[in-house]
């Protein structure tokens, strides 16, 4: 296709395309992607820190993940898996085993981070024999229904949807929201028992809770990163009650974190485990997770799935697999995460706009606000977020209001490719404060 056969039916998008699908930010035309970058029909190159949300963590087209999908191909396009059985499907499966949380070991592969949501939530109710779930404010799980009835990081999702009434929220855990005078850990996990007390006093009672389900970091919700004692308050309340504990790691998963899996990270193993996104460096694939004691009690066809765990997909995942370990890149995370961190502290200290920020790893949240009323600006979200994307820099946004800047590069970043966009994060931040007619750094009495 010719560059302008391209253009006049990228101007058709709005015919071709339902306005929820094609309106996201900021609708680059690209013609090409590889590493950290995206080259646009425009021609021009730029530096990509969203991965495709969070998704090509081992860069976009790695080489060698190219390769296993073009091998792959040669030999299976489709499944379904259990009418047949192939390869890569069983290797995957014993490969995760080396690297999930102890005693997560059995898989239901499925296509996307939603599904293995849905799968979760189903064998939790299937096992338990009990009715309700209780999932935590701010948390997004997806729009399908059964993930939208936990999904609660904007209203809007669950507009007329009227999702079903057997689940409850309890409140996550925002270190902004601890008093200067108490430990964030302690705080938090106090205030926990305290609203679990009370839900289970005038809601519904713990027995009849199948599960509590959260993201351990919030994702779409605003990149903010709990307390460690507060993950470990709601496993212990779990383990009181019976009740079965679901992290939704779509997000966190595969090395973002800067260990394989946030659960590593905070040191909670859930029961049950949803994954996708970086799983296949861009392929459909995800899975739910449990161990075999609990998938035991899931009987053939209470589940099941045309697509998932396509051979391809499979194959995707296995190069994955070994390009992490190869390239180590959860110790490259780990390095360029904190170097990239600092940088924006010191940002921080230059620009009166960014209230916060807040990262584990390569999962970086650079919250903005109106500096004269401390308020969230998603405003001058989309305003930097723009002008980042006229000098090369393609950032992403999340919050409640759309007031974070979402910076997930490709776990394969480096540190100068860090200091080129965020050069021009700090030209865009200089320059909305101009227009805005405010100081780089406000004194304390403007703020």
């Amino acid at each position: 296709m010719t560059e302008n056969s391209w253009m006049k039916l990228f101007k058709k998008m709005p015919d071709l395309l339902a306005p929820t699908m094609a309106k996201d930010h900021p609708n680059l035309p690209v013609v090409k992607e590889e590493g950290c970058y995206y080259y646009g029909l425009d021609g021009k190159k730029y530096l990509d820190f969203t991965s495709g949300i969070a998704v090509a963590n081992t860069g976009h087209r790695h080489p060698r993940v190219v390769q296993a999908i073009k091998d792959a191909a040669d030999r299976l396009m489709h499944g379904p898996s259990g009418v047949i059985m192939y390869e890569s499907l069983l290797r995957l499966a014993d490969e995760l085993t080396r690297i999930m949380p102890k005693g997560l070991d059995c898989f239901f592969f499925a296509n996307s981070g939603t599904e293995a949501i849905e799968g979760a939530i189903k064998l939790a109710k299937h096992v338990t024999r009990r009715p309700y779930v209780v999932s935590f404010t701010g948390c997004f799980h997806g729009r399908s229904l059964g993930a939208l009835s936990v999904t609660t990081s904007k209203s809007k999702y669950r507009k007329y949807l009227q999702p079903n009434g057997l689940t409850y929220q309890l409140p996550y855990a925002n270190p902004k929201d601890c008093p200067p005078e108490e430990n964030p850990d302690t705080y938090f996990a106090s205030k926990l028992e305290k609203d679990a007390a009370s839900l289970f006093a005038h809601q519904v009672t713990p027995e009849e809770v199948a599960c509590m389900i959260l993201e351990p970091v919030l994702g779409e919700g605003g990149y903010i990163v709990p307390p460690q004692g507060w993950l470990r308050k709601v496993r212990e309340i779990c383990d009181r009650y019976g009740i079965l504990l679901i992290f939704d790691e779509v997000q966190t998963g595969f090395g973002r974190t800067g260990e394989w899996f946030a659960a590593q990270t905070f040191g909670v193993t859930p029961d049950i485990m949803a994954i996708a996104k970086g799983i296949a460096s861009g392929l459909p694939l995800s899975a739910t997770v449990a161990s075999k004691e609990l998938m035991k009690q899931w009987p053939l066809g209470s589940h099941g799935t045309t697509f998932g765990g396509n051979p391809i997909a499979c194959a995707a995942a296995l190069a994955t697999l070994e390009v992490f370990k190869e390239e180590r890149l959860l110790e490259n995370c780990r390095e360029v995460g904190a170097y990239a961190r600092e940088k924006l502290e010191e940002l921080k200290a230059m620009h009166s706009v960014i209230g916060d920020v807040r990262s584990v790893g390569l999962m970086i949240g650079i919250e903005v606000i109106n500096p004269r009323t401390g308020e969230p600006n998603g405003d001058g979200v989309m305003h930097i977020l723009n002008r980042c994307l006229e000098k090369g820099v393609l950032f992403y946004l999340c919050g409640n209001k759309g007031e974070v800047i979402r910076m997930i590069p490709p776990l394969t970043v480096t540190k100068e490719q860090i200091d080129d966009g965020l050069r021009i994060l700090d030209e865009a931040l200089t320059e909305y404060e101009a227009d805005m007619g405010v100081s780089s750094v406000m004194s304390g009495a403007g703020c």
